[in-house]
């Protein structure tokens, strides 16, 4: 639900999130963004239909199978993603949870899939502590860490800080509906800390920087997060 309203604040194409209860069971449910007559191909498949070289990054491979493809605006599609997830520390971004959507029965490309699943974000599987430093935070699907693939971003022009106002309160009532699960101490942990983030993208984005792409900071496998414990 936080993801999602980061997303609508800044105009990212995403599909919407709401909470629904089943008894004290409080659930995340959105509905279904692909219907009878389209399809999501992931990032994954389409990284197969062209073999990427040991000098070429993840992220440029990526972008050069759309392009073959005939795929456009994949650079600012990117660019939207890499922000949301940067803001809100998502960890599993992995290359089946983003793609492109085509359709089904002609196979015209559509362009890039609405953002979705991003779930496993705002230190979900932190301590308190962890939270506040940011430590322990994994980073898919080009870099090794977000700050570095956050230098991706090739524009923040279509970036309004300003919208990003108040979105601390709204976080707050999200987990004011479930205070069975979360307490104040953890609820303050994840704020700050996203404020936090925030506040260095805004400084990052004003300042003069170049795209930092080369496989040194490479994420070496691309698989989903394990949830066993």
């Amino acid at each position: 639900m936080i993801a999602s309203a980061v997303a609508e604040r800044l105009n990212i194409p995403h599909v919407p999130y709401t909470l629904v209860w089943d008894e004290v069971i409080p659930y995340s449910v959105c509905e279904d963004f692909i219907t009878p007559n389209t399809e999501l191909v992931s990032a994954w498949r389409v990284m197969q239909t062209a073999k990427k070289n040991n000098h070429t990054s993840v992220y440029r491979h990526y972008l050069d199978c759309c392009q073959n493809l005939g795929i456009r605006g994949m650079v600012h599609a990117m660019d939207q993603m890499i922000v949301l997830d940067y803001i809100i520390a998502n960890e599993d971004r992995h290359q089946n949870n983003f793609g492109l959507m085509r359709n089904a029965n002609t196979l015209e490309w559509m362009g890039a899939a609405p953002i979705f699943d991003s779930g496993s974000c705002l230190g979900y599987d932190k301590l308190q502590g962890q939270i506040l430093l940011g430590k322990g935070v994994e980073c898919k699907p080009f870099k090794k860490s977000h700050e570095e693939q956050i230098k991706l971003v090739s524009s923040f022009d279509w970036m309004e800080f300003e919208s990003l106002k108040g979105l601390e309160e709204e976080v707050f009532s999200v987990f004011d509906g479930a205070d069975t699960y979360i307490d104040n101490t953890r609820k303050s942990a994840i704020v700050t800390s996203m404020k936090k983030r925030i506040e260095n993208l805004e400084t990052f984005a004003r300042s003069k920087h170049f795209v930092k792409d080369n496989i040194e900071e490479d994420v070496e496998e691309d698989i989903a997060q394990d949830y066993r414990f």
